[in-house]
């Protein structure tokens, strides 16, 4: 069987694929070797592409209050599986580092979505980006448990990696069979308010309101992405990590292919001064720091650090080979695990089985908050809240090739 059919096959059925070989991905690190890496993003960027085969296309606004201790996420999920049916949903998480006991956690189906470029319109919810592409609206009252209405301002240029920011999958990256996208603003303020139940699973709901002041800085990171084929297809695993502090951001993104595809690890890191991009970086390297097996059976690293090494972002292409290096690092321990999510959780048990017993299947997000420390060069280490998942999904030793056809 050819592999290109292999590939459509595998991407409409989600059965595992064969062994395609590392010249059937094309990560988006490779078309800027050697060049800048960072492109500033424009509005038409952040687009909802919405394409019409399976893919899941997110929009994610993580937020730091340093003052508070308040950290977490508001999300929505735009999914189309097999071309067939298109869903939504919102997501929000707040954890509080200081007290651990406040932790709530809410997904809701979207009624009546709509995307429109940038944004994206539901019964009780609206997401507006401003004609500048700097300022977006989030306002949500989908959940009557729930209520969102935050602002989050763009203090540097937005970030994608080349002209497009795209990773391809397949023999022809004109017609592929798969991609990966990520672009970003890496750091904002954020002001606004959350109204949200504390007492999720009891009888008696207890609201709490947090407020974020445009007089005490609350920093934010706004990610858009999409994968464009089946989650477990694209990668094994991946490492993420938003750091905010008063003076500095540093973001990772980095996923590693499952072996179909190589075992590739691709890349991204952002690095950022209080008011501008300092590096855009896709030599980076994550260590994890005495790993255990926890009870699902995955190795879970205690601590982590996060090597980043780039050029200037002002270097121009034909400077970058003789330009200076920009390296930073950032460490800290893994102790406040927010959540482990269970991907698959909601999946009919009879997909599961068959998902995890044919591909290796069995992904979780390990989420955590925590204190890390921030070091660029010569420096000295600036701390700050650092958000940071770690996700498995698939193991090391897939199916192969030859045992698919056997199959």
């Amino acid at each position: 069987m050819l592999k290109w059919i292999q590939g459509g096959i595998s991407a409409v059925t989600g059965i595992a694929e064969p062994e395609y070989g590392r010249e059937f991905i094309h990560p988006l690190t490779e078309k800027v070797e050697g060049k800048q890496p960072f492109h500033q993003t424009t509005r038409e960027d952040f687009n909802w592409q919405s394409p019409s085969h399976t893919n899941v296309e997110t929009a994610t606004f993580y937020f730091s209050d340093l003052k508070q201790g308040y950290t977490g996420f508001v999300q929505v999920i735009h999914s189309n599986i097999v071309g067939l049916h298109t869903k939504a949903q919102l997501t929000f998480r707040i954890y509080n580092v200081q007290t651990p006991e406040l932790n709530v956690w809410t997904s809701t189906k979207l009624e009546n979505f709509q995307i429109d470029g940038p944004n994206f319109y539901a019964d009780g919810l609206s997401i507006e980006m401003d004609a500048a592409g700097s300022q977006v609206q989030f306002k949500s009252s989908v959940s009557p448990d729930t209520t969102i209405d935050l602002t989050f301002d763009r203090v540097v240029p937005g970030v994608k990696v080349g002209e497009n920011s795209t990773t391809y999958y397949g023999d022809n990256v004109e017609q592929p069979w798969g991609t990966m996208r990520h672009i970003f603003w890496p750091r904002n303020l954020c002001h606004g308010s959350l109204k949200f139940d504390v007492s999720i699973g009891t009888e008696a709901a207890s609201y709490r309101t947090v407020s974020f002041s445009k007089d005490v800085p609350v920093y934010s990171m706004f990610v858009m992405a999409i994968q464009g084929m089946k989650p477990h297809h694209a990668a094994k695993s991946w490492n993420f990590l938003n750091f905010q502090s008063d003076t500095h951001s540093a973001v990772l993104m980095e996923f590693t292919t499952p072996r179909s595809y190589g075992n590739t690890e691709i890349s991204v890191g952002i690095l950022c001064s209080k008011d501008d991009v300092i590096a855009v970086t896709i030599n980076n390297k994550v260590t994890h720091l005495d790993p255990i097996i926890d009870s699902v059976g995955w190795s879970i690293p205690q601590s982590l650090v996060i090597s980043f090494k780039g050029v200037s972002s002002k270097v121009a292409d034909d400077e970058v080979a003789t330009a200076t290096p920009i390296t930073a690092s950032v460490e800290g321990p893994l102790t406040q695990l927010v959540e482990r999510v269970d991907v698959m959780k909601e999946i009919p048990s009879f997909v599961k089985n068959i998902v995890s017993g044919v591909a290796g299947t069995k992904p979780y997000i390990y989420q955590y908050a925590n204190d890390f420390k921030l070091k660029v060069g010569e420096e000295a280490p600036v701390n700050g809240l650092g958000w940071c998942e770690i996700t498995f999904i698939s193991e090391a030793d897939e199916v192969t090739e030859e045992s698919y056809s056997e199959n």
